[in-house]
């Protein structure tokens, strides 16, 4: 089972970047699917998650980030939009434990991509 994250970069402050998170090895379309981040020397931080349908953010990027997902392609997106640089930090996706709904700890997660690093220039 692997999680792969994709489409990070460097981005001046204003601007947009769409994340992508490929899973293989099984499908998670019966899981609820989470984005986190961590900024250098800070913990890991919930972004948003999705599930059946529905979306929970963070109130740091709720009206901005938008989570998505196409179970067809076992692809889980997060679109970042009017970026900022206090956005800047290295982005997870993950599949929860079981279940649906909102989980947004990480310890209620239990596969984790590599991560992939957006950089925000003010």
């Amino acid at each position: 089972v692997q999680l792969q994250a994709s489409g990070g970069g460097l981005v001046q402050a204003g601007g947009s970047l769409r994340l992508s998170c490929a899973a293989s090895g099984r499908t998670f379309s019966s899981r609820t699917m989470g984005w986190f981040r961590q900024a250098p020397g800070k913990g890991r931080e919930f972004v948003g998650c999705t599930w059946s349908g529905f979306t929970y953010y963070a109130d740091s990027v709720k009206g901005r980030f938008t989570v998505s997902r196409d179970n067809a392609e076992n692809t889980v997106y997060l679109q970042m939009n009017s970026l900022k640089p206090e956005d800047t930090a290295v982005y997870y996706c993950a599949a929860a434990r079981s279940g649906i709904g909102v989980y947004q700890y990480y310890y209620e997660y239990d596969y984790w991509g590599q991560g992939t690093l957006v950089t925000v220039s003010s």
